[in-house]
């Protein structure tokens, strides 16, 4: 067994379980807000990207750049008009509504699509691969671990370096004294949404043309992004990509000592981290 190699499958697979939780990072970091329904949202921008693929005959890069925009605003739509309506004290009304969420896209997903699996066709570079050294590595694989390191970065960038993330920050911190300073939380949590259904958006890419996807898989993709997300730390976006690195990597090794063992050795992981570290490897001092 090449374990160099079973390492990097497993870090190279830990990219797309960063990607899909860096917005229900966001999301948690800026509003305290467990979105129940972020696994959908990513199946959902799969299948919009595939839609526009399908009608505009592009390819799929081409088409996520459609979707992006679209996806945003559906983002601040749910955040105005669903979400900032539930947001409290109380933890337990957003859980309910972002459970109802996830039926209700799952449903019209399936009426829409049916339960057939799809694909997102990205041509040859699918079976692309390079080699580094000893080992080598799928193009696709590749990219989408490298655009979960830039989108970790963009948004730390955003967060620690702009006046939109110092709202971020501060209306986190204390929604009532950033009221006093002009900053309207509804207006920024909306935002937020918009954002991490952005980042949705780019995870969804990457899933559509790694794998199949049909209506069902939304929670599965949750569990991952919520697993890494607290291996992190809650509201540590680097914390986010090291989860989700750590759990590539657990299941990739489980999965080469017995195929029946890869997603059992990631959730082993998750509940390892915490006894060492129960609130994760990289918590905000502030939690």
């Amino acid at each position: 067994m090449n374990w160099l190699d079973t390492l990097v499958q497993g870090l190279l697979l830990g990219g797309l379980y960063a990607l899909f939780a860096a917005g229900l990072s966001l999301v948690f970091g800026v509003m305290r807000l467990v979105n129940l329904a972020h696994g959908d949202l990513i199946v959902l921008a799969a299948y919009l990207i595939l839609m526009i693929t399908t009608a505009l005959g592009i390819n799929p890069f081409l088409a996520a750049l459609f979707a992006l925009p679209v996806m945003f605003a559906l983002g601040w739509v749910l955040q105005t008009y669903l979400l900032n309506r539930v947001l409290g004290e109380d933890i337990l009304p957003p859980l309910l509504v972002t459970f109802g969420l996830s039926v209700v896209i799952q449903n019209v997903l399936l009426q829409g699509f049916t339960a057939d699996s799809r694909k997102l066709a990205a041509g040859a570079i699918e079976s692309q691969s390079l080699p580094l050294g000893p080992v080598t590595v799928g193009v696709m694989p590749l990219m989408t671990l490298v655009t979960a390191v830039l989108v970790i970065v963009v948004l730390n960038q955003v967060f620690y370096r702009t006046a939109l993330g110092r709202a971020f920050r501060a209306t986190s911190d204390d929604m009532v004294t950033v009221q006093l300073m002009g900053i309207q939380p509804q207006r920024v949590f909306a935002i937020a949404t918009g954002i991490a259904l952005v980042v949705a958006t780019i995870a969804a890419l990457f899933l559509g043309t790694r794998s199949n996807f049909d209506p069902s898989i939304g929670p599965a993709r949750l569990l991952y992004a919520f697993e890494a997300v607290i291996i992190g730390g809650l509201g540590s976006l680097w914390g986010t990509l090291a989860g989700g690195l750590i759990i590539g990597v657990a299941q990739a090794l489980g999965a080469a000592i017995n195929p029946e063992w890869q997603i059992l050795a990631g959730h082993i992981a998750f509940v390892a981290v915490l006894l060492v570290r129960p609130r994760g490897l990289f918590p905000r001092a502030n939690d």
